[in-house]
């Protein structure tokens, strides 16, 4: 420890400063290159700066006051914090909003390890641990609290000076606040934190029953729901990609529809594909509708996010592996395995079967599909994508959709050696996924500014019955899934919807 104690002041203001130079560099680069530049762009940074300055010393000044020791311990975290967004936001391009930090809480480990590098662990170090070590060793001078009153009021002083010189950039301001208070440190995740948990409270607190439906059709109906991980619709030959990435597809006479995904995460994504309409509001999912309607219903999963799944046949991969312990819990055809005997032992009417999947979740394309499907080569092996050689990238990326190729083909596969069961696959991706296209990566760009990369889905169907036709639509969605599956299975319910069937 110091031998001489720092007053709080002096304390407040070098973490501020500290703060505002450590972490703040894509504001100002955002506020650069969205100003016509001049003396109203020097207005607009310059304001920026010194509110921010002026806010985080308030309440570093707050905390370290009214705190001490769990003050200190709270600034410390926050400091990690920072280090860790700053790495995502300036390695992958990502926006911190509330759907981002529902993101990192539905995130697994086996996910958030995949975003390890050397260049991580030096950002927490350099930026987080090294300001904590500061933090927590420094002795304070808190001073009376007649000090701590004025220290507070000179930064709320100088935060509405720094308003009022941007009082005639108002609307420039009111414009590009979603993108600018994503970026701040460390209000981002901390306000977006708060709003995540918040939406989640009021919307999943209890489940919306949907009206009573009944199985309307005696014959033998089997739908395999495969709920793809970030693909993107112009990586698949099958609509007009220069590369064969979909050799086996292409003579397995699917149908295919051109879609756009309802959000650009998996949480969202999913929910939109088992659900009835748009909405905030938790309604009863597509499996646990059927589940309750008298449908055999499979969940076999290698991902996670979906919405609260009320069926007794939820599998993990975990629980598949038990069962088949010879399979590669690796890849995603362990989601196929003991298919045939979940459809041949099953003794109802009508069945889905929702394999979701994680093939081409990245950044670590190059480990979602064994190496025979290492069809385009080289290929990036680094997490950090921004650094990353594109075409490597793009060929790692490929890959997993030239996988996906066959893990469909093989569902198709399975089905068609069925008697007397009449069946269809249906293959939907949750979002999808930017490459390096202006800059980005991944996915997760809130839909009001998302790229076309990350919203344009592919929609495959195949089906064991030559009549089943799928109508000429220009464009179709993820809530076109639910009421599809609900015809396909030949179920009547108040909440069909004909507009968003898809079969003719």
């Amino acid at each position: 420890m110091s031998a001489k104690p720092t007053s709080i002041r002096t304390v407040a203001l070098i973490l501020s400063v500290f703060t505002l130079i450590a972490y703040h560099f894509p504001v100002f680069k955002y506020a650069a290159n969205n100003t016509e530049g001049g003396f109203n762009g020097v207005l607009i940074m310059g304001g920026a700066a010194i509110v921010m300055l002026a806010l985080n010393f308030l309440v570093y000044n707050l905390l370290l006051y009214l705190g001490r020791i769990v003050g200190k311990v709270i600034l410390s975290l926050t400091f990690i914090g920072n280090a860790i967004a700053f790495y995502f936001i300036t390695t992958y391009e990502v926006l911190i909003t509330d759907k981002m930090m529902g993101n990192v809480f539905n995130t697994r480990y086996s996910e958030a390890s995949a975003f390890f590098s050397y260049t991580a662990l030096l950002y927490v170090i350099v930026l987080g641990v090294i300001p904590c070590i500061y933090i927590l060793t420094r002795r304070i001078e808190y001073g009376r609290f007649k000090q701590f009153l004025t220290n507070s009021g000179i930064a709320l002083l100088f935060a509405l000076l720094g308003a009022i010189i941007n009082m005639q950039n108002f609307t420039w301001v009111d414009r590009h606040a979603p993108k600018v208070g994503s970026l701040l440190m460390p209000w981002s995740y901390v306000v977006n934190t708060v709003r995540y948990h918040n939406h989640v409270r009021k919307t999943n607190q209890k489940e919306i029953k949907l009206p009573d439906a009944k199985i309307a059709t005696d014959e033998k109906d089997v739908c395999i729901l495969i709920i793809g991980e970030s693909a993107r619709r112009d990586h698949f030959s099958l609509y007009g990609y220069d590369r064969e990435t979909n050799p086996l597809l292409k003579n397995d006479s699917v149908q295919t529809l051109i879609a756009k995904s309802a959000a650009t995460y998996t949480t969202a994504g999913v929910k939109a594909i088992l659900s009835h309409k748009e909405s905030k509001k938790l309604y009863e999912i597509l499996p646990n509708y059927l589940y309750r309607t008298g449908v055999d219903v499979v969940w076999r999963t290698n991902n996670w996010g979906e919405p609260p799944v009320h069926i007794e046949k939820y599998y993990k991969i975990k629980d598949i592996k038990e069962q088949y312990p010879e399979s590669d819990e690796r890849y995603d055809k362990i989601l196929l395995e003991g298919l045939k005997h979940d459809i041949a032992t099953n003794n109802k009417a009508k069945q889905l079967i929702v394999l979701h999947t994680n093939t081409s979740h990245g950044p670590t394309y190059f480990k979602k599909y064994p190496t025979e499907f290492e069809v385009f080569k080289p290929v990036c092996t680094t997490v950090e994508m921004s650094k990353s050689n594109r075409e490597e990238l793009i060929n790692a990326y490929d890959n997993t959709i030239v996988y996906t190729d066959y893990l469909i083909h093989t569902v198709i596969e399975k089905l068609r050696g069925l008697k007397n069961i009449r069946s269809c696959v249906v293959y939907i991706s949750d979002h999808g996924e930017s490459l390096g296209e202006n800059n980005l990566y991944m996915h997760g760009v809130p839909m009001i500014m998302a790229p076309a990369e990350q919203i344009e889905i592919p929609f495959i169907v195949w089906s064991s019955d030559p009549t089943l036709q799928v109508k000429e639509l220009e464009e179709v969605g993820q809530y076109h899934i639910f009421h599809s599956i609900l015809h396909f299975l030949g179920i009547e319910s108040p909440i069909f919807d004909e507009e968003k069937n898809i079969f003719k």
